[in-house]
């Protein structure tokens, strides 16, 4: 790597086919384009396709790369990401994104590359830029406690997670007391994602054995202790980059007829008094299920917005709700209803993004989680940071009642128990919309590439 304190790099960005990925690199390659430095952001044609688009704004420092996914059975040919497969399905989109090796190879020996920054899934990435002296580093889009759960390289590549089971406890390296862990209907429906060749487990643990070090969207303000025993667990650093927190994004124009719809409609309500409902793009509840959640949405009496897809809510539930709620089929404005002074708080699915979304304005969280990679960690720590409630399930297939999702509704919302919950939530905009505080995260791992790092750990000066 270079030895100048302050040069223009060129990064390129490779995460992982999944819209909760994509999106965190896109802010930290802006980010990084504002420094000065090119970035080449390589994905997929429909998902480049997508972000040309969704960013029509994005400047010509960073270049959208164009890799052409490879046909592998059982793959629809359109499929480019987890949104666009039911979850049985993710695991061939896991096989096609490891026939992409040859094709980024080709572009880092190509294109005097200084540092590319992955993702989990592309195990074979950093052993394949190290032999073109490329730097490499390991973004996870996941927080650190999550990423304590998982335990060092070694654990990961051929240790403890042999059955379902092994996941459902707090494991013996947190020397803290917690209650973060992962119930096994979560567990097994994890399980229905992950390639049957490489496990996750297995490229979490090569990614980060094998690249120079690791950057976590995460904060000392919120995770400290999680990110202090990362560094012990991964014998490298483990450096937080900041929660990357989203400005309210123009992603309607004023003059979209939905936008103005749902707006005319949140500016009649109390301040505080509706309750924002999305359960992100991927989470597909069973018809029961959805039945019981829009029960227990009802049963709350509280005024509310509901994402939904393909406007799949039970026959008959927006005729007893009407003007009381609001349904939004399909993609949402997320940051721009969450800015909304009526909303008061937000039943998630409890990804990581969503929830800096949320944190980010104060708002207190009705914790429902999707029950794939990380989210049932998220509900349980999140619950513990209280800053939220989860809703109570069965541990063993994930079942619940209209009754419990409405006195979780009530507890965060309105109910006197739950003024903690939102008195912290509140709290934590201080740290999750402190922009110059999780910008001043961002230039010191800026400074860090700038200056170069060596797989010693010891910065190059």
């Amino acid at each position: 790597m270079g030895s100048e304190s302050k040069r223009s790099l060129h990064i390129a960005m490779f995460p992982w086919l999944a819209h909760g990925h994509i999106t965190p690199f896109l802010e930290l390659s802006k980010f990084l384009s504002l420094r000065g430095h090119a970035v080449s952001f390589l994905s997929t044609p429909n998902n480049v396709a997508r972000l040309a688009r969704a960013h029509p704004e994005l400047p010509p420092s960073i270049r959208l790369v164009s890799l052409p996914l490879p046909c592998v059975p059982n793959l629809p040919s359109s499929a480019e990401s987890t949104s666009d497969l039911d979850i049985d399905s993710v695991p061939y989109l896991k096989k096609a994104y490891d026939l992409l090796e040859p094709a980024l190879t080709r572009f880092l020996s190509g294109s005097r590359v200084d540092w590319v920054i992955h993702d989990f899934a592309s195990h074979w990435l950093p052993g394949a830029a190290a032999q073109l002296g490329v730097g490499s580093v390991f973004f996870s889009t996941f927080n650190a406690t999550a990423l304590t759960l998982l335990g060092p390289p070694s654990e990961l590549i051929g240790g403890r997670f042999q059955k379902p089971e092994d996941l459902t406890t707090v494991p013996a390296w947190i020397p803290y007391e917690t209650t973060v862990c992962l119930r096994l209907h979560e567990v097994l429906r994890h399980q229905r994602c992950m390639d049957d060749e490489v496990s996750d487990f297995c490229r979490f643990g090569h990614v980060i054995d094998d690249c120079d070090f690791v950057i976590v969207r995460s904060c000392r303000e919120f995770e400290l202790e999680p990110l202090n025993l990362l560094q012990e667990l991964y014998q490298k650093p483990a450096i937080p980059i900041g929660l990357l927190t989203p400005a309210i994004r123009e992603e309607v124009g004023d003059d979209d007829e939905k936008w103005k719809a749902l707006k005319s409609w949140l500016d009649t309500k109390r301040e505080k008094s509706v309750l924002y409902v999305a359960l992100g793009t991927e989470v597909i509840l069973s018809h029961e299920l959805t039945n019981e959640l829009a029960a227990g949405i009802e049963k709350s009496g509280l005024p509310f917005v509901w994402v939904v897809r393909n406007r799949l809510v039970p026959a008959g539930f927006e005729e007893r709700v009407s003007g009381r709620g609001f349904i939004w089929a399909g993609w949402a404005p997320q940051t721009r209803i969450l800015a909304h002074e009526a909303i008061g708080g937000f039943l998630t699915h409890c990804g990581w993004n969503s929830t800096i979304e949320a944190l980010s304005r104060g708002l207190p969280l009705v914790l429902f989680s999707g029950g794939s990679s990380d989210q049932g960690l998220m509900a349980r720590f999140l619950h513990e940071k209280q800053v939220g409630f989860e809703v109570p399930r069965d541990e063993a297939d994930g079942s619940f009642t209209g009754d419990v999702v409405a006195e979780s509704i009530r507890r965060v919302m309105v109910e006197h128990e739950g003024e903690l919950i939102r008195a912290t939530a509140r709290a934590m905009k201080e740290v999750f919309g402190n922009m110059e505080l999780q910008n001043k995260y961002l230039e010191e791992f800026a400074e860090i590439l700038e200056k170069g790092f060596t797989k010693d750990q010891k910065m190059v000066n």
